[in-house]
């Protein structure tokens, strides 16, 4: 609340800045209202993921005084959740939520800017864009798409799924259909699964009527959102495919520049406050639908063995390897990720890994 008092004082104050006879704010300075659209890969409402966008627009109406007003649309509801970036690019919506994992097929590098199979966790990965060059190779990656990304939420570390059969080996995910987008999907594969990509919304029924075997989707929170507790037995930690997730906010870069420089910085404040609350929302909410899973006791969750973990991030090393190869954005994208990560890996472990041993 207070950060949201703050924004709106900001507003407040830039809106005051604007009405001076000699203030300059740029285009669309004198008052301007601007209407937009915001098109999710989420479904509508869905907990953590819809209702932060929702917190999100509502946060930039406060802040900018109603003159910047969003209207969200769900997944499906204007156009299917994997076309998001197309239409932001195209402009029929100024902005879009989801996450950048999902765009592999415009651009291999997009990847980085989500999760990598044992990457960094949400600090780590944060500490990487705003500190380390992350949000710089973004940008410059999403510039020749039109688009101008912000971070705008994390759900910590994942689980690594359902199945609905145990996984004691790495002979167990032979033929296996996972649903398991980005570069884990690749893993699989080299593992000898069948990564599919569904949306949230097409998951549960997808598991439960068998066509897939497997799926991970968040955590506990969103995962009992959706049921998935009911369609598969068996709970699989740690989620090594996504350590950190990071969601964006994506924007029409030509909407983004005719908004005055008090806008801009509305959204860009609202992206980055969107980011923590999202962040601090799935730690708490995650801790008590796994307290929820535990009582009932009908879900058995388990831990990966580490042989197959350890097989993983061989194949994992490799993949990465491959596509650095032969694409100069994965190549420069990963040097930079791969040399903050082997940074912040030594701080973490005196600080986090250390400190987390210690309490037992």
């Amino acid at each position: 609340m207070k950060r949201r008092e703050l924004l709106a004082a900001g507003a407040a104050a830039a809106l005051a800045g604007c009405a001076g006879e000699q203030a300059d704010c740029g285009p669309g300075a004198a008052g301007e209202r601007f209407k937009w659209k915001l098109v999710t890969t989420w479904p509508p409402n869905f907990p953590g993921l819809g209702t932060g966008v929702n917190r999100l627009v509502e946060m930039i109406d406060r802040a900018s005084g109603g003159r910047l007003k969003i209207k969200v649309y769900a997944a499906g509801e204007l156009v299917p959740p994997f076309e998001v970036f197309d239409t932001v690019r195209g402009g029929t919506a100024e902005m879009g939520h989801g996450s950048a994992y999902y765009w592999k097929g415009k651009t291999e590098a997009a990847q980085f800017f989500t999760a990598i199979p044992f990457g960094m966790t949400a600090m780590e990965l944060n500490g990487w864009f705003y500190n380390g060059g992350g949000l710089e190779l973004y940008r410059e990656l999403y510039e020749p798409f039109g688009l101008f990304p912000f971070p705008a939420g994390n759900t910590g570390v994942q689980m690594g799924g359902w199945f609905n059969r145990e996984i004691n080996s790495l002979d167990d995910l032979k033929g296996l259909k996972m649903r398991i987008p980005g570069l884990g999907g690749e893993v699989l594969r080299r593992a000898g699964g069948t990564p599919v990509n569904l949306p949230g919304a097409e998951i549960f029924t997808a598991l439960q009527t068998g066509s897939i075997d497997a799926t991970e989707w968040i955590g506990p929170y969103n995962d009992v959102a959706f049921g998935l507790n009911k369609a598969a037995r068996y709970y699989y930690y740690p989620g090594w495919q996504e350590p950190g997730p990071a969601l964006e906010c994506i924007v029409n870069r030509q909407a983004y520049d005719s908004l005055p420089a008090d806008l801009q910085a509305v959204v860009e404040i609202a992206c980055s406050a969107t980011n923590d609350q999202m962040t601090a929302e799935f730690v708490a909410r995650n801790a008590q639908s796994l307290a929820q899973l535990r009582e009932k006791g009908e879900t058995e969750i388990r831990s990966f063995p580490p042989e197959v973990l350890d097989e993983l991030r061989v194949l994992t090393d490799q993949v990465i390897d491959e596509l650095a190869a032969g694409d100069p954005a994965v190549a420069k994208v990963y040097a930079s990720f791969s040399d903050y990560r082997a940074m912040a890996e030594d701080w973490s472990n005196l600080s986090e890994r250390a400190m987390l041993n210690t309490r037992g």
